[in-house]
């Protein structure tokens, strides 16, 4: 089940909604989730993979997509801002050392 983080641009202060864990939505709408969250690349090239491989490759995908989804985030200078524990779960779970 996906956990949500809260995310803030350090520079905008835009806030983002960041998930880690097994996404059930993906799983059900394939690329979907990821264009509905912007991200319209991902989102397309995993249902052209998913239709051409009998979904296999939304199975697979929905283990990972929350996982890179909050890593890019992170990577785009959006920093952690929720609670210390929830923080230390994300960090866990995405495999982030301080």
């Amino acid at each position: 089940m996906a956990q949500l983080v809260r995310l803030k641009h350090a520079q905008s202060g835009v806030v983002k909604s960041g998930f880690y864990g097994f996404s059930w939505t993906t799983l059900f709408f394939s690329g979907f989730p990821a264009i509905f969250r912007g991200d319209l690349l991902t989102g397309v090239i995993v249902l052209v993979l998913s239709a051409s491989s009998f979904w296999i490759v939304a199975v697979i995908w929905a283990f990972l997509y929350n996982r890179v989804y909050t890593t890019r985030l992170l990577e785009q200078g959006y920093v952690f801002d929720d609670a210390p524990r929830n923080v230390e779960r994300a960090k866990r779970a995405l495999r982030i050392q301080d």
